[in-house]
């Protein structure tokens, strides 16, 4: 039985995010696939610290040598047949969470070495989904794509398979927006269109992780 791993990049256990990601894991059910999903935020853990300890000729190549609460999810994923990263875009990145484990998981299978891109050791179908409070015009306004592009691009490079992505717009962050200060948002828009629009995403997601596990 295959397996897909989700990677919750996101503090909120059943939040926008994570609730994409169920739909994902539900798709990769749907093709007879086991699922775990991985809260990054109840780890203990730390990113990179530039030991280069997996760079050392007189070492394995392929594993980050630290030790903590995220060193047997990078095992885990490693081991999977398919992994869908779910994040939170926050101030133009993704959550600090998922660069910190991402940076675990790929530098420590890149060397530097043109002839050998990826230690990695097998291909692993991939995916990233994205859940962001600007609308798609905005994300065109602030380059996101490039943005984000060198991360999926690496992510490709290094796991050896380019990273299916999905990209969910206008997210609702509050329940009541007249709790917080948050004038520049119209709450009906923004709930007309989740209303619309997330069930749409919903099943995007379902259908990546469906087709990842069947890649």
């Amino acid at each position: 039985m295959k397996t897909l791993i989700a990677i919750n990049g996101s503090p909120r256990r059943k939040g926008n995010t994570a609730t994409l990601l169920e739909h994902a894991m539900q798709g990769a059910q749907s093709a007879g696939a086991s699922n775990e999903m991985i809260h990054l935020y109840a780890l203990n853990f730390k990113g990179c610290t530039s030991c280069f300890a997996c760079k050392l000729k007189s070492r394995p190549h392929g594993s980050c040598a630290m030790k903590d609460e995220l060193s047997p999810v990078l095992e885990k994923i490693k081991a999977a047949d398919a992994v869908v990263f779910g994040t939170p875009i926050y101030f133009m990145n993704i959550s600090a969470g998922m660069i910190a484990c991402l940076e675990r998981l790929l530098f420590a299978n890149y060397i530097y070495s043109n002839e050998i891109p990826t230690v990695f050791g097998k291909k692993l179908p991939s995916a990233f989904v994205y859940t962001m409070n600007m609308t798609d015009k905005h994300f065109v306004q602030f380059n996101m794509t490039e943005r984000l592009g060198v991360t999926e691009m690496f992510a490709g490079r290094i796991l050896g398979v380019e990273p299916k992505i999905l990209r969910a717009f206008n997210t609702v962050q509050f329940k009541d927006y007249s709790r917080y200060e948050s004038s520049i948002f119209d709450p009906d828009d923004k709930f007309a269109y989740r209303e619309k629009q997330f069930p749409v995403d919903c099943k995007a997601a379902f259908d990546i992780g469906r087709a990842l596990v069947e890649q």
